[in-house]
C-alpha cells in the first residue's frame, strides 16, 4: 500500500481538480475532460508517476468519469424531451466505431505523441470557443450517408484521443447543422455515453507499466471516484454562478485558458 506521505498530495490534488471541472462544468456547459486531463497530467507528474503511458491513463480516468456525468445529463435532459433519440440511433454506431478506433491507437502512443495530439486539437477548441458565431451553418440537416459515418467516426476517434465527452465537438457540428442549440447539448450527452462506455471499457483491460496507485487497467480507481464525488458537489454551484452573470465574456476567458493549457502540451511534448 503506498505511504500517506503519497496518498495525502494525490487526495488533496484531485480534490483541487474535480472541484474545478465540476465548477466549470455548471457555469459554462463544457465538458470536464478538456480540464480533467491536462490537469490530471500535472497532479500525477508532480507525484513522480511521469511514464510514456500517463497520458493513456488521464485520457482513459477522464472517459471513465464521463460516463457518470453523461448518464446523468441525458437522464435529466430526456424528462425534457429535449434528446433526439434520431440522431442518436443514426450517429451511434459510427461514434462508437471512432471511439474503439481511438482507444487501439491510444493505447500504441507514447504520452509525448497524445500530448501533441492535446494541444494542437484543444488550440482549435479553444479558437471556436473564443470565436465561433452561433448562425454559422453548413447544412438544413444532419448528413446523413458515407458522409454521416465519416463524421461520426471521427468525432469518436477524436474524442477519444482527447479524453474527452460528446459536448465538445457535437454541440458544435450539430449546431452547424441548424440542430436548436438546446437539442443539441442534450443530445451530445448522448454522444459522450456512447463514446465513453466502450473506450473506458477497453481501457480498463489494457494495463499500462507505471501507473499511480489503485489504476485498473489504464483507469485511476481514487482519480474517478474524487472527481465524481466532487464535481455533483460543486456542478450545481456553477450553475447558480451562470444565472447570476453573463457567461459569455467568461466563456471566451476560458477559451484563452484552454488555448494555454493547450500550448503547454504542445511544448511538453516538443521537449521543452
Amino acid at each position: 500500500m503506498p505511504e500517506l506521505s503519497i496518498l495525502l498530495p494525490m487526495l488533496a490534488l484531485l480534490l483541487a481538480i474535480g472541484a474545478f471541472a465540476g465548477v466549470i462544468a455548471g457555469l459554462l456547459g463544457v465538458g470536464g475532460g478538456l480540464i480533467l486531463v491536462p490537469a490530471y497530467y500535472y497532479a500525477f507528474e508532480v507525484l513522480g508517476y511521469e511514464s510514456p503511458a500517463l497520458m493513456r491513463v488521464c485520457l482513459a480516468t477522464s472517459l471513465a468519469t464521463i460516463i457518470v456525468t453523461s448518464l446523468r445529463s441525458v437522464h435529466a435532459h430526456h424528462g425534457k424531451s429535449a434528446v433526439d433519440l434520431g440522431i442518436l440511433r443514426g450517429w451511434g454506431l459510427w461514434i462508437a466505431l471512432g471511439a474503439v478506433a481511438g482507444v487501439l491507437v491510444a493505447s500504441s502512443l507514447r504520452s509525448t505523441v497524445l500530448q501533441a495530439i492535446f494541444g494542437g486539437v484543444g488550440v482549435l477548441v479553444g479558437l471556436y470557443m473564443a470565436f465561433g458565431r452561433a448562425n454559422w451553418r453548413l447544412g438544413e440537416a444532419m448528413p446523413d450517408g458515407p458522409k454521416r459515418a465519416a463524421i461520426g467516426g471521427s468525432v469518436g476517434f477524436l474524442s477519444v484521443l482527447m479524453g474527452i465527452g460528446g459536448g465538445t465537438f457535437g454541440v458544435p457540428l450539430m449546431s452547424l447543422y441548424s440542430v436548436p442549440i438546446h437539442r443539441a447539448v442534450a443530445t451530445a450527452a448522448g454522444f459522450g455515453v456512447i463514446i465513453a462506455l466502450p473506450s473506458a471499457a477497453i481501457f480498463l483491460l489494457t494495463p499500462v507499466d507505471v501507473a499511480p496507485p489503485w489504476t485498473v487497467g489504464a483507469v485511476n480507481l481514487p482519480a474517478f471516484a474524487v472527481t465524481i464525488a466532487m464535481t455533483l458537489i460543486t456542478a450545481p454551484l456553477g450553475v447558480r454562478l451562470a444565472h447570476a452573470m453573463d457567461p459569455g465574456p467568461l466563456k471566451r476567458v476560458f477559451a484563452v485558458f484552454i488555448m494555454i493549457v493547450a500550448l503547454n502540451m504542445l511544448r511538453k511534448a516538443a521537449g521543452y
